[in-house]
């Protein structure tokens, strides 16, 4: 095609559905934010929140890493405990991280949370995809996301997202009914707040399972992953194609492929040849170069890019990270990394 007119679009969706593509489309997760100096310019005027509430402001964040980096896809600019927040628990974000008042810690907590309509509650989320939509055009994809039903539960119980989640994994093992009491009333609100996000506009959703790897495979299989089919099932098979990440993906692999997502998005520590060969082309892959080579040298990233996609032979493969990009990372280096995997299957064929 001629450059700049390619349908990153199509070829997204073709990938995550495991039909023939001439490359491997790349994106990169968290690519808005903190690295970009584009981004840091935004937010030394608004807070994290107006960011994240305010649609054209969300919409410039998102749009930015497709406009520097030349990424193939574009994920909204919004926050996993956005759910949290309208399901009835105050959320701050100060600098030290997230905060949820009124952390859930009985039965009690768990009821009093409420239903609501995502049209209404975080109407800013899809108006932000429909901003998105409109300004890159039909043929890029936009991508809405939310948690996976254990990981918002962790992050409920805990009343903050930094590393610890002991509180959660006690409750589980001392009242593992009431655990799944919550990962329900999540799930039927994250399935409605997903299908809002498709109807903004955007052309697949994905998943985020930060915890997966604090379950055993039997607590995997009992608790999380009956929430988890819970939100795919709701959704058609003919809508937009449905990513699950989860880090600790390695020990949960086969039972992620029983969730009905299109990709599995799956962390540096499991290798991509090992998963193709487990699932064979039942299911796409999305991964997974360890964050922190980023960090090193160009030459190191753009190998790093070309050996995933070499694990894959770049069927059914969509390239991006096993994690979010680091803070430090050098907008240089996220670049090498996004032109290397465009271009690993044209030099592979040469």
């Amino acid at each position: 095609m001629t450059p700049g007119v390619e349908n990153t679009k199509e070829l997204f969706l073709r990938a995550c559905r495991f039909e023939p593509t001439e490359r491997v489309p790349v994106w990169i997760m968290r690519q808005a934010g903190r690295y970009l100096p584009e981004y840091q310019a935004v937010r030394a005027q608004h807070t994290f929140l107006e960011i994240c509430k305010t649609p054209d402001l969300a919409a410039e964040v998102s749009i930015q890493p497709h406009r520097v980096l030349g990424v193939d896809a574009i994920i909204v600019f919004s926050d996993i405990l956005i759910v949290a927040e309208a399901m009835g628990l105050p959320l701050d974000v100060p600098d030290s991280g997230p905060v949820l008042g009124n952390p859930v810690r009985d039965a009690d907590g768990v009821r009093q949370l409420r239903d609501f309509d995502p049209a209404e509650k975080t109407r800013f989320v899809g108006d932000a995809i429909r901003s998105i939509c409109r300004s890159v055009g039909p043929n890029v994809p936009v991508i809405g996301f939310a948690a996976a039903p254990w990981t918002l539960a962790c992050y409920m119980i805990e009343g903050r997202t930094r590393g610890d989640i002991s509180r959660a994994k006690q409750m589980l093992r001392e009242n593992p009914s009431l655990v799944r009491e919550l990962l329900e009333r999540i799930a039927c609100a994250t399935a409605k707040y997903v299908q809002m996000q498709i109807e903004a506009g955007a052309s697949a959703i994905q998943l985020f399972d930060t915890w997966a790897g604090e379950l055993s495979a039997e607590e995997y299989d009992s608790v999380e992953l009956p929430a988890t089919q819970q939100i795919i099932q709701s959704l058609s098979r003919e809508s937009a194609p449905k990513i699950l990440y989860a880090k600790g993906s390695v020990r949960h692999l086969e039972s992620m492929a029983k969730s009905g997502a299109n990709v599995l998005s799956v962390d540096w520590n499991t290798d991509l040849a090992e998963a193709r060969r487990k699932l064979g082309r039942t299911v796409a892959l999305q991964g997974n170069v360890n964050p922190s080579t980023l960090l090193g040298p160009v030459e190191e990233v753009r190998r790093a890019a070309r050996e995933a996609i070499e694990r894959t032979g770049g069927a059914g493969h969509i390239l991006n990270l096993g994690h979010g990009i680091l803070p430090n990372t050098p907008v240089e280096n996220a670049r090498a990394f996004v032109e290397a995997g465009k271009t690993a299957m044209a030099a592979a064929r040469s």
